[in-house]
């Protein structure tokens, strides 16, 4: 079995590869195979001979140069980097790079992968995170000067540090005097999260903004006693409810 494999031929397995890879030596490009054709748009006999280096952003080439040299060692770490097709359009990649034999030299295996499809998913994840954080500080009008902030859903640290930034600024654009903060919709909350969180209300008071908080399960009160939160000096209450009534604003029963 071991000699069959041992017959294989390498150049055969990695030119059908669906992974663009390059293979060079002493800055010099020894091979590339088909992937790695149409990545760059190019054909071998434009590729092979020249240096790797030409594919980069001149500000990464020295640190280019640096990894190659190290991988003659050992395996480099995954990288993203930005390089040139020969008609020079760029392309984002992530790069991985390891050292191999060719004829009793040393050389340097390339892998480089095309992630412009990741990278356009992420922005689309990252554009869609701040539209959902931003309907999560959408203030509720009541009446004139009085709103309510409902927080909902699962908060991280980022998505708290962001209400923290974006709330204020809404508050003062809509002339609020008094928000009632719901905490009855958040169904997991860590001391880092609840920290930021009641930051909200250090920060509204210093704009006079009345704050009420409403919805506080006793699991959420419990956090807030371990951050060693002062609540004396907000008003708490169970319901969006008692907190109207609470600020003399009383709902007819229609009933």
């Amino acid at each position: 079995m071991h000699n069959k494999i041992s017959k294989i031929d390498y150049l055969e397995v990695i030119e059908y590869s669906l992974d663009p890879l390059i293979i060079h030596t002493d800055y010099q490009i020894m091979y590339i195979n088909r992937a790695a054709e149409e990545l760059f748009g190019a054909t071998k006999n434009e590729i092979i001979g020249s240096s790797p280096l030409d594919i980069f952003k001149e500000t990464s080439k020295d640190s280019i140069r640096n990894r190659i040299q190290s991988a003659y060692g050992r395996p480099a770490d995954v990288i993203e980097e930005t390089v040139y097709r020969i008609d020079g359009t760029t392309v984002e990649v992530e790069l991985y790079c390891h050292p191999i034999v060719v004829e009793g030299k040393r050389a340097i295996q390339t892998y480089v992968r095309d992630i412009t499809e990741r990278k356009k998913a992420d922005q689309r994840q990252i554009e869609m995170t701040a539209q959902v954080n931003e309907l999560s500080a959408t203030l509720v009008p009541l009446l004139n000067g009085l709103a309510i902030l409902p927080l909902a859903g699962s908060f991280d640290d980022q998505r708290a540090r962001q209400l923290v930034d974006i709330v204020p600024s809404k508050v003062q654009a809509q002339n609020i005097s008094s928000l009632i903060i719901d905490f009855s919709g958040i169904y997991n909350l860590d001391n880092v999260v609840a920290d930021q969180l009641f930051k909200i209300n250090k920060v509204l008071s210093l704009l006079g903004v009345q704050t009420i908080i409403t919805g506080l399960r006793p699991e959420l009160a419990m956090v807030a006693t371990n951050l060693n939160l002062n609540l004396a000096s907000i008003p708490v209450m169970t319901t969006v409810k008692d907190a109207l009534s609470y600020l003399g604003i009383e709902f007819k029963n229609n009933n």
